[in-house]
């Protein structure tokens, strides 16, 4: 029984010369029939710099990342223009107050700062030309009219000094949604180009998402200086409006004393 059961068996020699003589076996069929396929390796661009995906990006998304680009370059334009006329204005507006402080009376500050065209100079010029044209008229009628005048000029000054910080406001609030609607767009192309292509492989999808996110970063880079400026800008502004009250304030207490010596010469010169 035993030798029955070798007998059974073909030799390793009888193998060996089945093989040799059969020939090299071919490689589709030396593969083992459930070893998967090997898959052909994904291959992603190269390059996946900010410039690159810029390049290679949707012509909306492109456009998109182009107008959140200008809006930066537009906030950081106003944010140099108006930091400069601001502290110019403010430094004007701490000049003529120390003036006014250290004046006796209105027509010496008047006749000192008339040609100036700051607004306090304005303030003054203002309050001393109503003095003029009212000459005749009662001191209370006189100070009413000088300060609806006074205000008039603070209002002016003030829209002056924040023409185009509604640009900032404009940037921070908008450029968010337009580079999400850059995001939304590119992964639409992307999800678009999967279905083309026939197959879920990441390789396929993945640059043209972080194309569309780029879109979203430059929209945040745009939108978070021009909201931070633009509060900055705010805070400033209302410091400088204060400015002109003292100003206006101060000219208004000239101009009642100037009022009250008239009023007590006349008395005295009547008497």
């Amino acid at each position: 029984m035993i030798q029955a059961r070798f007998a059974a068996r073909p030799s390793a020699a009888l193998v060996l010369a089945v093989a040799v003589l059969a020939g090299p076996v071919p490689p589709a069929l030396a593969q083992a029939p459930d070893a998967p396929a090997a898959a052909s390796p994904a291959t992603l661009p190269h390059d996946l710099s900010p410039w690159s995906m810029f390049i290679h990006a949707d012509a909306v998304v492109k456009a998109v990342m182009i107008g959140l680009m200008a809006a930066s370059v537009a906030t950081w334009t106003i944010w140099l223009v108006k930091t400069l006329q601001l502290a110019a204005a403010r430094r004007a507006a701490q000049r003529g107050l120390k003036a006014l402080a250290a004046a006796d009376d209105l027509a010496s500050v008047a006749e000192r700062d008339g040609q100036g065209r700051d607004p306090v100079a304005l303030l003054v010029a203002t309050a001393a030309a109503e003095v003029a044209r009212s000459a005749a008229l009662p001191a209370e009628g006189i100070k009413d009219r000088a300060g609806l005048a006074m205000d008039r000029v603070e209002a002016r000054a003030a829209r002056r000094i924040t023409q185009g910080t509604g640009v900032l406001a404009t940037v921070g609030s908008t450029a968010p949604f337009v580079g999400l609607f850059g995001t939304v767009w590119g992964i639409m192309t992307s999800f678009v180009g999967i279905s083309q292509a026939h197959t879920s492989n990441l390789a396929v999808v993945a640059p043209g998402i972080a194309e569309a996110l780029l879109a979203t970063a430059i929209g945040l880079v745009a939108a978070i200086p021009a909201v931070v400026i633009f509060n900055g800008f705010a805070r400033a502004t209302s410091g400088y409006k204060a400015l002109l009250a003292d100003a206006s304030a101060e000219v208004m207490r000239h101009l009642s004393r100037d009022l009250d010596r008239r009023r007590t010469t006349h008395r005295r010169a009547a008497e």
